[in-house]
C-alpha cells in the first residue's frame, strides 16, 4: 500500500531540539591558559576558558581543572575545582566569586528589559566539602539589575545536580546584539553584605549573591567546591546537558581566547617555536588566527628576545616585532575577553 499521509507530531516547548546551551565550555573541557595546572589567580583573571575569577583579597583561593582528580559525574570528563588556599573572614566590602559573561550577541534573544523577557533555566552539577546554602546571581552589564539565586548542597563530597528557573527581567537596561557584556552569571565563593540582596527576585542593585545565611567557602580552611555540566537555556525545564563536539566548542571559545602556541613557560623544544626572519634590522613573525570578539590583546610567553612591539594589520593577522635577529617565540596567547 502506498504511503498517502505522513503524520508529524507537534513539538512541545520543552522538546530537545536545536542548540540550547548559551554557555560555552560548560563541561569544563577547555583550559587553554593553564593546561590543567593549578593556579592562584588574581582578580579578573580567567581560569578555565570563559570563567573569570574575581576577588577583593589576593591569594585566598586556587583554581584547577580536575582539582584533586576525583571522578566527575556520569557523562563528564572534566570539572572546575576551587580550593581555599588561605582562609579569610569576609568583610562587608569583600567579594570572592566566579563569573561567566554571555556576549550580547548570544543573550539578546532573551529579551531581558522588555515585556517579552523569556524565562531561563540554569542547571549544573556541583559538589563541595561543605554543606548548606550556596548562591550566585544573574546581573546586567551595568551591574544595577540582579537576580540572586540559591541552591543547597545536601551531602559533602557528592555530585548533586541543581536546577534554577528564573523569570526574565522586564525592567532595567540590558544590551542588545552587540559584542559587549549581555549577561553576567556569578557563583559566590564568599560575598560581603555590600554585594548581596533578596533571593528569588529582580533587584535594582549590584547583588552578586543572596543575602542571609550563605556558605562562604573562603572562610573554611582547605574547603573545596567543584562544578561541571553548566547550562543556561530558554524555558522553564532543565533539559539534559547539551554535549557539543570538541571541535565546535573550541572554536566557540577561540572567539575570546586563542592559545596559538601554548606549551608552557620554559618549554623551548626545537619543534615548538616560531623562528623569526631578519629583515631591515627587525625580526618579525606573522601569525594568522580566527576572527575574535574584538581586536585581541597579545600575551606572549617565552621569547628569547624582548618583543619590541606589535601591529595588527587586520583582525585575523598578528605581526610581532623584535629588534634582534635571533629570537624565538614559543607561546602566544590572544585574548579578547568581555
Amino acid at each position: 500500500m502506498a504511503l498517502s499521509k505522513i503524520q508529524v507530531s507537534s513539538m512541545a516547548d520543552n522538546t530537545i531540539h536545536g542548540r540550547r546551551n548559551i554557555i560555552i565550555n560548560g563541561a569544563m573541557n577547555l583550559d587553554q591558559r593553564n593546561s590543567g595546572n593549578e593556579v592562584v589567580p588574581s582578580s579578573d583573571d580567567y581560569t578555565l576558558d570563559r570563567f573569570r575569577y574575581n576577588a577583593s583579597q589576593a591569594s585566598k583561593l586556587k583554581v584547577q581543572q580536575n582539582a584533586q582528580a576525583i571522578t566527575p559525574p556520569s557523562g563528564f570528563s572534566n570539572y572546575l575545582g576551587v580550593t581555599v588556599n588561605a582562609t579569610h573572614t569576609v568583610a562587608s566590602t569583600d567579594n570572592f566569586f566566579l563569573t561567566y559573561f554571555v556576549e550580547g550577541h548570544d543573550s539578546a534573544h532573551l529579551d531581558f528589559g522588555k515585556s517579552t523577557a523569556k524565562t531561563v533555566t540554569l542547571s549544573f552539577y556541583v559538589q563541595s566539602s561543605l554543606t548548606g546554602t550556596f548562591s550566585g546571581s544573574i546581573v546586567n552589564s551595568a551591574e544595577n539589575r540582579a537576580y540572586p539565586y540559591t541552591y543547597t548542597i545536601n551531602t559533602a563530597d557528592t555530585w548533586e545536580r541543581k536546577t534554577i528557573t528564573i523569570a526574565g527581567d522586564t525592567s532595567g537596561t540590558w544590551i542588545g546584539a552587540t559584542n559587549g557584556k549581555g549577561l553576567m552569571l556569578t557563583f559566590s565563593l564568599g560575598m560581603g553584605s555590600n554585594f548581596t540582596g533578596t533571593a528569588g527576585q529582580w533587584n535594582a542593585a549590584q547583588d552578586f549573591c543572596a543575602s542571609g545565611d550563605i556558605v562562604k567557602l573562603v572562610e573554611n580552611a582547605s574547603a573545596e567546591w567543584k562544578i561541571t555540566g553548566l547550562q543556561l537555556e530558554v524555558g522553564s525545564v532543565a533539559t539534559p546537558f547539551e554535549h557539543r563536539s570538541f571541535g565546535e566548542e573550541i572554536n566557540l571559545a577561540r572567539r575570546y581566547c586563542n592559545a596559538l602556541m601554548n606549551y608552557g613557560a620554559g618549554d623551548v623544544g626545537t619543534n615548538r617555536a616560531y623562528n623569526a626572519d631578519y629583515t631591515g634590522g627587525y625580526s618579525f613573525i606573522r601569525i594568522n588566527y580566527p576572527q575574535m570578539r574584538t581586536e585581541p590583546d597579545t600575551v606572549t610567553y617565552g621569547t628569547s628576545a624582548t618583543v619590541a612591539g606589535s601591529d595588527y594589520s587586520s583582525n585575523g593577522l598578528l605581526q610581532l616585532l623584535a629588534t634582534s635577529a635571533n629570537w624565538r617565540i614559543y607561546d602566544v596567547l590572544l585574548e579578547s575577553e568581555l
